[in-house]
C-alpha cells in the first residue's frame, strides 16, 4: 500500500535562538530602544524560526504561533478583554504590557500556570461583552505569505479552552459566553476563508480534563456555532498533554475536519484508536515525537506506532507532528556537542532535532528508508549508580514524616525564635544586579579566582543582611547571589544532573530558564549551601533562613530520564537534600526553606491519576526533613498555580509554614482555608514581584485583614509572593518597607493578641 504520509510542526520556540526575545522586551521596557525598532527586532525573530522550518522542509507549518508576551494575553486583547483599570491606556503596547506587568497606576492581571507545564499564561478577566478587535491569525497568516512566501496553517487556541481557564463570569454563564464567542470565532474564519487560507488549527488542549456530559454537548454546539456558512476551510482541532476525554463522543460528533492526538505522553490515544477506530472523514494528526521531553525519538517503536495507526484508520495520507507545542524545548542541540559528553549528546533532541525526526520518520514510511541504529538502552545503563538504587529501595514509605506534631513544634519553636505577632520575610532571592551576574559568568570561564569570587559573594551577603535589618524584616535570607537559577544551582551541586550553555526555555514573558536534564542515579558528594547561610547568620543576631528548592520542584522543573519513574527519581532527589538539611540544622541553622514551587505544577491532569502523585511527592517533601529536631522550622513555598483542589494534600506535607502565591488571585487562595482548617503556619504573598510596580500599603493591608479573618493570626506571616531575583534594588526596597509598615500596622491593630 503506498503511503504518502505529511509532516506538520507548531508552536516553534519563540525566543529566538540567543534569547533574541528577551533582550528585545528588555531594552523596549527600559525605553533603549522605539517601538518601531522593537518591531523590527521581534519580526526578525519570528521570521527567523519560521525559515527553519521551512528550510527543515516541514510541509504543513504554523502561523499565529509567535507572541510579544503570551498568547492567551493576545487572545484577551483581540477579543477587547481589557479589565476596566487599563481602560484609559490608548497605546496598544502600552495596554498590553501594563495587563502583563502592572503599572504604576494598575496591578497586572493574574498569572498562572498553563496546564501541568512551567509556562506561565495571564489569565483573562472578562467583564463586558466581547468584540474583535483584530484578526490575529489574518495578519500572521499574511505576513508570512509576503515575507516568507509560504502557504501557512493558521493557529488559534480555541473557544472552549479559552472560555475555560477565563475568570471573571459566573461559572453557571459558562455555556452562554462560549456560544458568545464561537460567534466570534466563526467571524475570524470567515475572514479566513475569504482570504484563501485553506486550513487553520484550533488549539484545545482543555479536551484532555476531566469532563461533564453537558460539556461535550457544549463543545459539539460551539463547534457547529464557529463552523457556520464556511465552506472551503478545513478546521483541525488539536489536542496535547494527555490523552483525549470522551474520545469516541468527539471524535465522531466534533464537526471539525482533522483531530491532532498526542501518542507520546502515554498510551491511552492509542488503546482508543484501537477500540473505537478512526473516522474515514477526518483527518488524524499523529503527535509522535515529544514537544516536551527531550530524549531522543525511538525510531523503531515510533515507526511501528505509525505504521500500526495507519493499519487502523486506513490513512496512507496520515499527518505526524510533534505532540504538543514545541516551546517547551531548547531550540537545537547543536551549541551543545563541545558542552555535554558525547554519550549523552546521542540520547537527546530539541525543537530542531524534532523537526529533522519528523523527516526522518517520513522517509523511512514513505521511501522505505533505513531504521537509524539506536543503542539507547546500553548508554542509559552506563548513568545508573548502583549505591543509590540500593539507598532508595531501602526507603519504608509508611514510616515517613516527624514524629512530633505540629502543636508540640510550633511552641518549641516559637520558644527558640521568639518572633513577633505577624512576623516578616521574603522568599528568598534579592536583586540579581547585572554585576552579580557578570562576575558569577567571569568565574564560572575561569576569569577570576574561586577566592576573588567568594569574597564577592560574601560582601553581597553582608550587604542584604545589613539592608533587611534596616528595612526592618523579622526573618532574614543570605540573598542567593551565588545562585543562577533555584534549580539549576542544585543541579550543579548534585551527581546526575547535566546543564546546557545554550537550552533556554520560555518560562513567561521575557523570562527564561534552562532546565537541568536528569540523566543518571542522584546523589549529593558535598555541601551545597551549608557556607553561605551559616555565614549571613554569623552576621546578625536575628534568625536567617537556609534555603533548599524540594525534591519535586527539582524534578519537575529539570528535564528528567524517563526509563524510570518520576516516583524514584524524586526519592533520590529526596535523599541527597535530606543530607543537606541536616547539615545546615548541625550547623545552627533554626529555620530551613524547603521550596516546592512546582509541586502542584505536576499534578497529573486527569483526576484519576492525581491521588498516586500527590502520594509520592508528599512523601518526597517529608523525607527532607523527617529527621529534624521538633525545634527547627521548615517552610516551603509554592507560587502561581490553582492550589485550592490541592489544600488538603499541601496540609498534608506538615512544613511547619507555607508561604504561597495570593497578589495577582486577589487572595482568592484564601478561600480554601474557609474550607479547610489550616493550622500550620501560613505567609500569603501580599505583593506581586512579577511586577515592576511598588504596592501601597493600603493594599497589601487589605490582603492582610482578609487573610486573617480565616486564618489563625497567630499563625499568620507577612512575605511578597515568590523570590525578588527579577526586580531592581529601588523598587524592591520601597516594596518591602511598605510591607513592613502594613505588618507593623497589623500587630498595632492586633496588639492585645500574643503568640503563645
Amino acid at each position: 500500500m503506498s503511503k504518502s504520509i505529511k509532516t506538520k510542526s507548531f508552536g516553534y520556540p519563540k525566543i529566538g535562538e540567543n534569547r533574541e526575545l528577551k533582550q528585545a522586551l528588555d531594552s523596549y521596557w527600559a525605553k533603549k530602544i522605539s517601538k518601531e525598532v522593537f518591531i523590527k527586532q521581534v519580526e526578525s525573530i519570528n521570521y527567523t524560526r519560521m525559515k527553519k522550518q521551512k528550510d527543515f522542509g516541514i510541509d504543513s507549518i504554523s502561523s499565529n504561533d509567535f507572541s510579544l508576551y503570551d498568547f492567551i494575553l493576545d487572545l484577551s486583547t483581540m477579543f477587547g478583554i481589557i479589565p476596566q483599570r487599563f481602560s484609559d491606556l490608548s497605546d496598544d503596547f502600552d495596554l498590553y504590557f501594563s495587563m502583563a506587568r502592572g503599572n504604576k497606576q494598575s496591578a497586572a492581571s493574574e498569572m498562572t500556570k498553563w496546564f501541568d507545564t512551567n509556562y506561565h499564561y495571564i489569565v483573562p478577566e472578562i467583564e463586558g461583552k466581547l468584540k474583535i478587535i483584530k484578526n490575529r491569525p489574518l495578519e500572521s497568516y499574511k505576513w508570512a505569505k509576503e515575507t516568507l512566501k509560504i502557504e501557512t496553517v493558521p493557529n488559534i487556541i480555541g473557544p472552549f479552552t479559552f472560555i475555560k481557564l477565563a475568570k471573571g463570569y459566573p461559572r453557571k454563564d459558562f455555556a452562554k459566553l462560549l456560544f458568545e464567542v464561537s460567534n466570534l470565532y466563526n467571524e475570524i474564519l470567515k475572514e479566513l476563508e475569504e482570504n484563501k487560507v485553506k486550513t487553520i488549527q484550533i488549539d484545545e488542549p482543555a479536551l484532555v480534563l476531566d469532563l461533564e456530559d453537558k460539556e461535550i454537548d457544549y463543545l459539539i454546539k460551539c463547534y457547529n456555532i464557529i463552523k457556520k456558512n464556511l465552506k472551503h476551510l478545513d478546521i483541525h482541532v488539536q489536542t496535547y498533554y494527555e490523552s483525549l476525554s470522551y474520545y469516541h463522543d468527539i471524535v465522531s460528533r466534533l464537526p471539525v475536519n482533522g483531530l491532532g492526538l498526542d501518542f507520546t505522553i502515554n498510551n491511552e490515544n492509542l488503546k482508543n484508536v484501537k477500540k473505537y477506530g478512526f473516522p474515514k472523514n477526518k483527518k488524524l494528526i499523529a503527535g509522535v515525537v515529544s514537544g516536551r521531553d527531550i530524549w531522543k525519538v525511538n525510531y523503531e517503536e515510533t515507526t511501528e506506532l505509525i505504521e500500526e495507526l495507519i493499519n487502523i484508520t486506513g490513512q496512507t495520507d496520515l499527518i505526524i507532528s510533534n505532540s504538543c507545542p514545541l516551546f517547551h524545548l531548547p531550540i537545537s542541540t547543536e551549541k551543545e556537542k563541545d558542552n555535554l559528553q558525547p554519550e549523552l549528546i546521542k540520547l537527546l533532541s530539541f525543537a530542531d532535532q524534532r523537526l529533522d525526526e519528523l523527516n526522518t520518520l517520513k522517509a523511512i514510511i514513505n521511501k522505505g528508508n533505513a531504521i537509524p541504529y539506536q543503542n539507547i538502552k546500553s548508554i542509559q545503563k552506563n548513568f545508573e549508580n548502583k549505591k543509590v538504587l540500593k539507598e532508595t529501595s531501602k526507603i519504608q514509605e509508611n514510616d515517613i514524616g516527624r514524629l512530633a506534631r505540629f502543636a508540640y513544634r510550633s511552641q518549641k519553636q516559637q520558644e527558640r525564635l521568639n518572633l513577633p505577632l505577624f512576623p516578616t520575610t521574603t522568599i528568598g532571592s534579592y536583586p540579581q544586579t547585572t554585576e552579580i551576574r557578570k562576575i558569577r559568568a567571569n568565574y564560572k570561564k575561569g576569569l577570576i579566582s574561586k577566592t576573588d569570587y567568594d569574597i564577592f559573594i560574601k560582601n553581597k551577603i553582608k550587604e542584604v543582611i545589613e539592608l533587611q535589618e534596616s528595612i526592618g524584616l523579622d526573618v532574614l535570607v543570605h540573598g542567593e547571589f551565588e545562585r543562577s537559577d533555584m534549580v539549576e544551582y542544585f543541579g550543579q551541586k548534585l551527581d546526575g544532573f547535566a546543564f546546557t550553555k545554550n537550552g533556554w526555555v520560555q518560562s513567561y514573558g521575557s523570562r527564561c530558564v534552562r532546565p537541568p536534564i536528569i540523566y543518571g542515579d542522584v546523589f549529593r558528594s558535598k555541601k551545597m549551601t551549608v557556607d553561605e547561610v551559616v555565614y549571613a547568620q554569623s552576621l546578625t543576631e536575628k534568625t536567617v533562613k537556609g534555603m533548599i528548592t524540594g525534591p519535586v520542584t527539582i524534578l519537575n522543573w529539570s528535564f528528567f530520564r524517563k526509563d524510570i519513574s518520576k516516583k524514584e527519581i524524586a526519592f533520590q532527589i529526596a535523599l541527597a537534600l535530606k543530607e543537606e538539611v541536616l547539615d545546615l540544622e548541625s550547623s545552627g541553622i533554626k529555620i530551613i526553606q524547603i521550596d516546592e514551587a512546582a509541586f502542584r505544577e505536576g499534578l497529573p491532569l486527569k483526576k484519576a491519576k492525581q491521588k498516586d502523585y500527590l502520594d509520592w511527592a508528599i512523601k518526597a517533601f517529608k523525607i527532607t526533613n523527617e529527621d529534624v529536631q521538633a525545634e527547627t522550622q521548615i517552610h516551603t513555598h509554592m507560587c502561581y498555580s490553582e492550589f485550592n483542589e490541592i489544600i488538603a494534600s499541601i496540609y498534608a506535607m506538615d512544613s511547619d509554614v507555607i508561604s504561597i502565591e495570593a497578589s495577582r488571585s486577589k487572595g482568592e487562595i484564601i478561600e480554601s482555608f474557609e474550607q479547610l482548617n489550616y493550622t500550620h503556619g501560613i505567609g500569603l504573598g501580599v505583593y506581586d514581584i512579577h511586577s515592576p510596580r511598588i504596592p501601597s500599603i493600603e493594599e497589601i493591608e487589605t490582603i492582610i485583614e482578609r487573610s486573617i479573618k480565616v486564618i489563625d493570626k497567630k499563625l499568620f506571616w507577612i512575605n511578597p509572593d515568590c523570590g525578588l531575583k527579577t526586580r531592581g534594588y529601588d523598587e524592591t526596597i520601597k516594596a518591602l518597607e511598605n510591607m513592613v509598615t502594613a505588618a507593623k500596622k497589623a500587630r498595632k491593630n492586633y496588639k492585645k493578641l500574643t503568640v503563645q
